[in-house]
């Protein structure tokens, strides 16, 4: 039986052949943690007993959640992870003024790169799967036990297969395209399988690809993953810092589901409450008026998301029963932001733009939605009380139709406004 990519990349760690549902123990080739989820793996890893950890430079810490913190417990949370770092001799810990978000902070600094195992104490996690790696998110007693070994354990998934054709429209992105997948299959419909994305995906930028994956989780998968192609590469070769193995999935590789999906039929797509599967398209939402706005997040805090989000708001006003809070995923993005004179159009139509930050997202800070409020967001949940109140509601869509909400005031079509 021949394997899936998955499947390939993980029976080339375990050096043996497998088969869907096999339990290997494999070595990884990075683990992370935030300062939520670190805190816990370290207490873990202290009533091990080891002395040092497996490799400093395969671990990475990142303070995204709460930072810069917004309290006394989120400060003693980040003092936590920050003296393990030194203590340990942790290479890649990233403080307030290095870090970004997590998921979009590894792959722009090179540490995660195709055929890698990646694990992480964080369910998003699976976005790395973009640059055709296996990643995806354990519970933090895992985490502190791969400190310790540089190991963890898997059960081989089955795979569903997206056969992708056809090309993104005009203001249709990655956000709108995993959007209309997981209204296609559910919140369940891709349980503890792999969500392996192939054909013609050269219409989808490494953007793209980062958002579709980082969704994954949002249908139940253990991991989402694409081909490598030569997008893969041109984002890869300048970042990578060591060798790194291409895979690709066999040509009697076995699947229990294949999907065919036309990019082309694809509209802005608008998540309602209070799941990501609650999808329609633009041209069915209705008027729903709305009172915040945010755009970034490890789903769509990238680049490509700040260029779309710049030539929509260049030259508006954010409504003024609006809020509109933007956050570029990592240091690097947002210093790009400022050179190409993005952030000074924001401020003048009207934006707040903060620090990466994940703060909003689970809110957690620095945008939390009061009781009866409206927002609609690029982040990846929209569960009860996800930004806040548990009586608030969140409206899940790209930053194309983000921002084109926040100069209308309602949940509005890019068209409207461009």
């Amino acid at each position: 039986m021949g394997l899936t990519l998955t499947q390939k990349i993980l029976a080339n760690k375990a050096g043996y052949e497998v088969k869907p549902g096999d339990l290997i123990e494999i070595d990884v080739d990075m683990v992370l943690g935030n300062d939520v989820t670190s805190p816990v793996a370290i207490k873990e890893f202290l009533k091990i007993g080891v002395k040092e950890v497996f490799d400093k430079e395969k671990i990475a810490l990142v303070p995204d959640h709460f930072v810069p913190n917004k309290d006394i417990k989120s400060a003693e949370q980040v003092n936590i992870v920050r003296k393990f770092a030194r203590e340990y001799g942790i290479v890649n810990f990233f403080e307030v003024g290095q870090m970004g978000i997590e998921h979009a902070l590894l792959p722009e600094k090179g540490l995660v790169l195709p055929g890698d195992v990646v694990i992480g104490a964080d369910s998003h996690t699976c976005t790395y799967g973009a640059i055709t790696c296996f990643s995806t998110g354990i519970g933090s007693t895992d985490m502190a036990c791969a400190m310790a070994t540089g190991k963890a354990w898997f059960k081989i998934p089955e795979a569903i297969k997206f056969n992708l054709k056809g090309k993104l429209n005009k203001w249709v992105s990655g956000k709108d395209v995993i959007l209309y997948i997981i209204g296609m299959i559910g919140v369940d419909g891709a349980l503890y399988k792999s969500m392996e994305f192939t054909g013609d995906i050269s219409s989808l930028s490494i953007d793209d690809r980062f958002t579709i994956a980082n969704m994954a989780i949002e249908a139940g998968a253990k991991n989402g993953i694409f081909d490598y192609d030569e997008i893969t590469e041109a984002y890869v070769l300048g970042r990578a810092k060591r060798n790194y193995k291409v895979f690709k999935a066999d040509d009697d590789a076995e699947y229990v589901k294949t999907y065919d999906i036309d990019l082309s039929i694809i509209k802005p797509q608008v998540a309602f409450p209070h799941l990501p599967e609650n999808t329609k398209s633009i041209d069915d939402v209705g008027n729903v008026k709305i009172d915040q706005v945010v755009i970034g997040s490890c789903t769509n805090g990238r680049l490509q998301d700040m260029e779309v989000t710049y030539e929509i708001l260049k030259g508006k006003k954010v409504h003024p029963d609006v809020r509109l809070i933007i956050f570029p995923a990592t240091q690097d993005i947002y210093l790009e932001c400022v050179r190409r004179g993005y952030i000074e159009e924001f401020i003048k139509a009207g934006a707040a733009i903060s620090t990466p930050t994940c703060g909003p997202c689970l809110g957690g800070h620095m945008g939390i939605l009061a009781k009866g409020e409206r927002a609609i967001s690029t982040t990846n949940r929209n569960f009860v009380g996800r930004m806040g109140h548990t009586e608030s509601e969140v409206y899940l869509a790209s930053p194309a139709v983000a921002a084109a909400s926040a100069i209308k005031g309602y949940i509005a079509s890019p068209e409207e406004v461009a």
